[in-house]
């Protein structure tokens, strides 16, 4: 196990799903984490369990963003992982809806999923670049395989974690352009057992079978098997790794085109 002791962290998302595995992973590694989520109630739960803190927050709210990182430098001094783990879905094609519908969940997608990244790194960069000791961090930003097999009936989603990819690489290379020991990764998870996959199952029975199927090792991967990536990649044991990209997919993009 990584040792992250001395470390602190945010992760958002927390409440559920990869984002409460790891929050649930980097407490046990030693970490102090501060996990965020708009669903106060299982996110506070999760955080009171295992000994974190929680804060309430709409990642594509840009300006909460600075007072979300403040929140964590104030309570433990420094700032060392960020995982960029919320996101949502919209559920459609790109011929699927009318306009008006279409544009507005295009817009909510990407204001979570790709700006509020984006914001999010900006932020704990700041905040990274202060850290006694020097300028020193990891962020993690949590894609998706849709990023590299997009799904037809997703247009947004699949948009917006292809993005991400490419973000990340951005993120990493201006940081290491301008010395700072800051990298940024992404993390692609393939299918999970997580609650947007629960969601989509009662709109489409089945879905969670037949996603099953697209890996070779024929079932979900559990949350705590991408935290245990995530934490990996947050950790001092892969110092030359930036700008990269991690699979957690067991195997389903390396004989799948696509879904």
């Amino acid at each position: 196990m990584p040792d992250l002791s001395g470390k602190v962290a945010i992760v958002t998302g927390c409440a559920s799903g990869i984002g409460a595995a790891t929050v649930r992973r980097l407490r046990a590694d030693g970490a102090e984490v501060l996990g965020t989520d708009l669903d106060v109630a299982r996110g506070q739960a999760l955080c009171d369990e295992v000994g974190a803190r929680f804060a309430v927050q709409d990642v594509s709210d840009r300006a909460l963003w600075p007072h979300i990182v403040g929140q964590a430098v104030e309570a433990f001094g420094r700032l060392d992982i960020l995982v960029n783990n919320a996101g949502m879905v919209s559920g459609a094609g790109i011929g699927d809806l009318d306009d008006e519908a279409m544009f507005a969940a295009w817009d909510k997608v990407l204001s979570v999923n790709l700006t509020g990244t984006m914001a999010g790194c900006r932020a704990a960069i700041a905040a990274m670049r202060t850290n006694p000791g020097g300028a020193k961090g990891a962020i993690v930003n949590i894609a998706s395989t849709t990023a590299i097999a997009p799904l037809p009936t997703d247009v947004g989603y699949s948009a917006s974690k292809g993005a991400v990819r490419v973000l990340s690489k951005s993120v990493a290379t201006w940081c290491a352009q301008h010395g700072l020991a800051i990298r940024c990764n992404t993390v692609i998870p393939g299918a999970t057992m997580t609650g947007i996959l629960a969601a989509a199952e009662v709109q489409t029975p089945g879905l969670i079978a037949a996603v099953a199927k697209t890996s070779p090792l024929n079932r979900l991967a559990d949350p705590s098997e991408t935290a245990a990536a995530i934490a990996f990649l947050a950790s001092d044991e892969c110092p030359f790794m930036t700008g990269a990209e991690m699979l957690v997919d067991g195997a389903a993009m390396a004989i799948h085109p696509g879904f």
